[in-house]
């Protein structure tokens, strides 16, 4: 954008610090540069205030040059990094994305949802905001982005639940604008009650030294009752887990019937007291759950790309909104992040396979651009 309105580039650089590889171009006046320090980049341009310019060269300078001209060239950076996560966003609706369906597992206790109503298997056709039209849900993860908005918003929501997956269902409102959220944590989806996405009660793979193994459970075991009490998803078998600790510590003993190659076997359950947070936990030394059922969220090019473009600018929106609430000491400044923590979560995402790492450059890509396009020093 510089070089289009006519001011001198004298070098393009990725990286900071020392160079580690340089040229130019014959007949460029731009140095291109890769430095020492991968943390960013800049594109240095003649300019008056930062040295003394040969004046057959000030109409080069980027001082000189009109409103429109320094306008365009300080704003092309954070429309480009905006313009990135737009196509991130098409690309990975185009190309489909394996989510859990919107069928919620047992409320927390004591939660906003348990409250409300709700008490696991419910299936979420549609969600409504104040004062807007029900829009459809796609996925759990869909709907927890709206929970996520509407809790931030302070800003109340109801969903449209039922028990079988096409029907629209009941209208249900969640009052999210009493829990008075300052940052979307772990703990803001326990406030609110909808931690996971339904799994049915099953053993997965039993630790050879856990609880669950010493008490003779297999993997494919599926538990039916706890103590008596009927257990509905892995939700709630997880809560029961933990609760199976004395106040000092000391271990619960757990009577659990579990149906095994259609006949049920009872067995007693010991979960090893844990501590964590300052608390004791029982631990049983298994995965409990078996994976949720799935749903490919997949747009035409149309529509993938108009959804690009909204959730860009949600994210950006919503990247404002929490950029203030911290400055008048609403929301915690653990939100911000630097180069290490963005390096070590890009790791994590990449792992997690090629979707997740292109989300996690859009989140980026949009956090560059709010952040760039704002009157603040670097």
């Amino acid at each position: 954008m510089a070089v289009a309105c006519g001011v001198k580039v004298l070098r393009f650089s990725v990286g900071f610090g020392r160079p580690l590889l340089r040229w130019r171009r014959p007949g460029s006046p731009t140095e291109f540069v890769l430095g020492a320090l991968p943390l960013g980049g800049y594109v240095r341009m003649l300019d008056e205030r930062e040295a003394p310019v040969d004046p057959a060269e000030r109409n080069l300078a980027f001082n000189t040059q009109p409103l429109r001209s320094r306008t365009l060239i300080v704003a092309a950076g954070p429309v480009a990094n905006l313009l990135l996560a737009v196509l991130l966003y098409a690309v990975v609706n185009w190309s489909g994305l394996d989510e859990p369906k919107p069928v919620l597992s047992s409320p927390v206790a004591g939660s906003l949802a348990e409250r409300a109503g709700l008490r696991g298997g419910e299936w979420v056709s549609a969600t409504a905001a104040a004062d807007s039209d029900p829009q459809a849900v796609a996925s759990f993860e869909d709907l927890r982005w709206r929970l996520t908005q509407a809790a931030l918003s302070g800003e109340d929501l109801t969903l449209w639940v039922a028990r079988e997956e096409g029907s629209q269902g009941q209208p249900l409102n969640l009052p999210l604008s009493t829990l008075s959220v300052k940052e979307a944590d772990a703990q803001l989806f326990q406030r609110i009650g909808i931690a996971a996405p339904w799994s049915a009660p099953r053993m997965g793979e039993v630790m050879p030294d856990g609880a669950a193994a010493a008490a003779g459970l297999r993997p494919g075991d599926l538990v039916e009752r706890v103590d008596g009490h009927p257990v509905t998803d892995a939700q709630q078998l997880r809560a029961l887990i933990r609760r199976a600790v004395g106040p000092s510590g000391e271990a619960v003993e757990q009577r659990w019937d579990v149906l095994r190659e259609g006949r049920t076997v009872a067995l007693v359950v010991r979960p090893a007291p844990v501590q964590q947070d300052g608390a004791w936990t029982g631990r049983v030394g298994a995965y409990i759950g078996e994976p949720p059922a799935m749903t490919t969220v997949r747009h035409g090019a149309l529509d993938g790309l108009g959804l690009a473009f909204t959730r860009t600018a949600e994210v950006s929106w919503l990247t404002l909104k929490m950029m203030g609430r911290m400055l008048i000491g609403e929301a915690s400044v653990k939100n911000l992040s630097g180069p290490l923590t963005i390096a070590d979560y890009a790791g994590k995402s990449a792992s997690l396979g090629l979707t997740s790492y292109l989300l996690f450059l859009a989140l980026i890509s949009v956090s560059l651009g709010v952040l760039n396009l704002l009157p603040l020093p670097v």
